[in-house]
């Protein structure tokens, strides 16, 4: 009796855990984008369609565009010479009132606003350009702006926003007003469905009464505007309640907000992120952006854009940290001459550069794409963003690792004693969150996965799905098998000339043929992991992290070998970039090789198992030792 007591807790409590899965997936689901009109480059790839027509010719800034990112740059670089002290604000914490009023003057915080409401108006590559510039010179700056402008109300309201609310927001932004972005709340994190902040109609219909937390908002704690996502009355589709989740233009002076903390971290101290509170905060019915229910598809819109900056500001770091090994590399000397010349650090050096060079490729890749427009650009945004901030970290842990001591020492300490204050302490420490912000690796891996699972999911989910009636079953694959009769084979017999894409010039036109060869074999992987593991490949997340490892370097290979042969074409700097994109497709194909090995010879169970004795504390004893305070 006392086993059947606690089985029942233990289903009821799974059941529990499968209806909240299956709303959160509805919930993202129904905010998915599904028509476009071009296609995705990276979405094509991962279902065995290699499309270089997607991707050549590589997007070029036009010269006049490129004149006024020029002009505008010099000018941002010497106010940041002249005004900004990184040292001084991740010391302090703060970003002095000067700076940010300069920063304003500039035209900074309007950078994404159109012209029309007395912004700069700027594209994509523009913007991004000036945030890798920012980015390489202090984090914490690069983070207040973007922050502000990259997910923060400019871009909403630019995208969704009424005539009436642009007019009324735009140009304050424009004149140096601060905005944010409130979704997080502290018990939900990534999961939206269970979204805890409420906004409920007043009777008459004339506003919401906005009740609730939002946690880690960047901006939030000196914000004079934010875009706050709550979750309005549910609405019935077909018989099933739908949560409803809505987007609220915020100010700051609304009775009942409350900045009740402000936030400390590892790195970026200076960034103003807090945990902001919504008591009986009464917003009118015209603050709600593009309409009820449409908040998390809102976000997600935005989130697509606003992570194109983080590939930017990483590539930032990188190039500075690529500065730095080639002059310490060359300057110090150890066992009989310069320390580059040792193969231990040459390895490093070519594995920074090359990895700053494919960050490069990714990041103008995507800006061209969103100032072309029409394109879907879920994708390829999540890939340079996962791609971007781990190969950050990875760059600014061997740049400290060349540097060594001074490497670990304060930029301030190091110029105390009479050398030059390098910070490469500061930019590790900063380089950290981009692996969490914007999204997590973990989830960006999973999201990624989702996406270039789709095209099957759409063919066969059905099969998959065991909620599905037997019926719904046979007819789901009679008409799978007729599209996998079709599409299995060429996932094998498709034949790659070994003269193809070879204008992409000699050296860069076998890494083409290999992308194309190997998404190939990619698709028809994703193809199999699905017959085997069927509807629980969902829970083989080290698996799907593999499979997305796979797709991300070999877009990261096509961007490289695309964004060389345009510098070759354009700026003459071909022998160069193409030295660059070649070390960094070599390297790239050893690590493919090594994740392909990776989906079927691994040892993911034995480590689930040595993780579930761990949290069941079977292995406890090993904590002994350790200091509990």
């Amino acid at each position: 009796m006392s086993a059947v007591k606690v089985m029942i807790p233990q289903a009821q409590e799974k059941q529990a855990e499968e209806r909240a899965k299956k709303e959160a997936m509805d919930v993202a689901e129904a905010a998915r984008e599904a028509e476009w009109k071009h296609p995705s480059f990276a979405a094509e790839m991962f279902a065995g369609r290699f499309r270089p027509d997607l991707l050549l010719p590589f997007p070029v800034q036009s010269d006049e565009d490129r004149r006024i990112g020029d002009e505008f740059i010099a000018r941002v670089g010497a106010f940041l010479r002249a005004k900004v002290d990184p040292d001084k604000i991740d010391e302090k914490g703060e970003i002095p009132a000067e700076v940010v009023r300069g920063l304003a003057e500039l035209g900074l915080f309007g950078m994404k606003v159109p012209k029309e409401y007395g912004g700069l108006g700027f594209s994509q590559v523009n913007y991004n350009r000036v945030m890798q510039l920012i980015g390489s010179y202090c984090g914490s700056t690069a983070v207040w702006i973007s922050a502000h402008q990259s997910i923060g109300v400019p871009q909403p309201l630019k995208l969704f926003g009424t005539e009436d609310q642009k007019k009324k927001y735009l140009p304050r932004f424009a004149k140096g007003e601060i905005s944010a972005f409130a979704l997080t709340e502290p018990g939900v994190g990534s999961d939206p469905a269970n979204m805890e902040t409420t906004a409920t109609p007043t009777p008459d219909g004339s506003a919401f009464i906005l009740n609730g937390d939002k946690l880690w908002c960047t901006n939030g704690v000196v914000a004079d505007v934010m875009v706050v996502m709550a979750r309005t009355p549910s609405v019935i589709v077909g018989s099933k309640e739908r949560k409803q989740i809505t987007a609220f233009i915020v100010e700051k002076n609304m009775p009942g907000f409350e900045v009740v903390h402000r936030c400390q971290f590892l790195g970026l101290r200076a960034i103003q992120n807090g945990l902001l509170r919504f008591k009986d905060v009464r917003v009118p019915k015209e603050n709600i952006i593009w309409g009820l229910g449409q908040g998390l598809k809102l976000a997600l819109i935005t989130l697509n854009t606003g992570r194109l900056t983080v590939p930017a500001a990483c590539t930032g770091m990188a190039k500075r940290c690529l500065e730095v090994v080639r002059k310490w590399s060359n300057e110090r000397k150890q066992w009989g001459g310069p320390i580059g010349k040792h193969d231990a650090v040459a390895q490093k050096i070519a594995e920074i550069a090359a990895g700053a060079f494919a960050m490069d490729a990714m990041t103008w890749f995507t800006s061209g794409l969103a100032d072309r427009g029409g394109a879907d650009i879920r994708l390829e945004a999540a890939m340079a963003k996962l791609f971007t901030s781990e190969t950050a970290w990875q760059i600014a842990d061997q740049t400290l690792q060349i540097r060594g001591g001074r490497g670990y020492e304060t930029g301030p300490s190091l110029k105390a004693r009479g050398e030059e204050g390098i910070p490469v302490e500061r930019m590790f420490r900063d380089a950290r969150i981009n692996r969490i912000i914007e999204g997590t690796s973990e989830i960006m891996h999973l999201f990624i996965a989702r996406e270039a699972l789709d095209w099957h999911l759409r063919a066969a989910g059905a099969i998959l799905d065991p909620r599905t009636p037997l019926k719904a079953k046979l007819r789901a694959g009679l008409k799978a098998a007729g599209m996998y009769a079709k599409w299995y084979p060429l996932q094998w017999v498709g034949f790659v000339h070994p003269l193809a894409h070879l204008e992409l010039g000699r050296r860069l036109a076998p890494h083409f043929r290999f992308v194309d060869r190997t998404s190939h074999k990619l698709a028809r992987s994703i193809f199999h992991l699905m017959v085997v593991h069927r509807a629980g490949l969902e829970k083989r997340q080290q698996v799907l992290a593999r499979m997305v490892d796979i797709g991300v370097d070999l877009f990261a290979m096509a961007c490289s070998s695309a964004y060389a042969r345009s510098l070759e074409a354009a700026q003459g700097k071909g022998p160069s970039a193409v030295d660059l994109a070649d070390g960094f497709c070599r390297q790239a194909r050893r690590r493919i090789q090594a994740n392909f090995r990776g989906l079927w010879r691994n040892s993911d169970r034995s480590n689930y198992k040595l993780a579930r004795g761990v949290l069941d504390g079977s292995h406890v004893w090993l904590e002994e030792g350790a200091l509990h305070p």
